[in-house]
């Protein structure tokens, strides 16, 4: 049976002293990929803040990736985000260096040292994306596509347990949100986990699976009907 990924008891989650969300119980198992949605403002970004110690949970029981959220210390917060890979709506990259030096970074930030091991897993993560050529340009040398494969490359660096990606597709055109979607659909097949924001509905269309729906407070699960 598939291990649980992330797991929530009756948590309600804060915006300072404001509840967006509340009695939330869910589970996502390894290997699933999962959709967040629901209507700006439903609570979607604070719920993935939650998940990734952004918000901190007063309420109600979460563990992700073997990290207990409501007994979380801040010191561990690095080691529990070591174990995600999170990918925003704007890319979030460094304008003023190259996409491999934007890689290194995040390698060096998180403790690697070795030159040779950071290069290669830098070459492996683009391959991944199909970016592999793109190494040496600069961010504003790239499409917001391209941007995003390469946001999302960064995500697998430290090779993770759950990918959050909240709405990864949010600014980018229908074509380029399907050849991103294509990416993420291929990495879940390479089993990697994904639990992915989006407002996007024609991608739940094209790419259904488990869809979790932000709605009155609350977060419930939608059964698709078959088309």
């Amino acid at each position: 049976m598939a291990e649980n990924i992330l797991m929530l008891k009756d948590v309600a989650v804060y915006q300072g002293d404001t509840m967006i969300l509340q009695d939330v119980t869910l589970e996502v198992k390894k290997g699933e990929f999962v959709y967040l949605i629901g209507k700006t403002g439903s609570g979607k970004s604070s719920f993935m803040k939650t998940l990734y110690a952004d918000i901190p949970l007063k309420e109600g029981h979460g563990r992700v990736v073997g990290f207990n959220l409501k007994t979380l210390e801040e010191k561990n917060i690095p080691h529990l985000r070591r174990k995600l890979g999170i990918v925003f709506q704007d890319f979030k990259l460094l304008p003023d260096r190259t996409i491999n030096k934007n890689l290194e970074f995040v390698l060096r930030a998180t403790g690697w040292e070795d030159p040779e091991a950071m290069a290669n897993k830098i070459e492996e993560v683009l391959e991944r994306v199909g970016m592999k050529t793109k190494g040496f340009k600069f961010p504003h040398e790239l499409s917001g596509g391209e941007q995003q494969r390469v946001a999302i490359a960064r995500a697998l660096l430290n090779d993770p347990e759950l990918i959050l990606a909240d709405e990864p597709t949010g600014n980018l055109d229908p074509q380029t949100s399907v050849e991103v979607m294509k990416v993420m659909q291929e990495l879940n097949k390479a089993g990697n986990t994904i639990l992915m924001a989006t407002h996007d509905y024609a991608l739940l269309l094209k790419y259904p699976a488990k869809t979790l729906k932000c709605e009155a407070n609350r977060v419930f699960e939608v059964i698709q009907k078959a088309v």
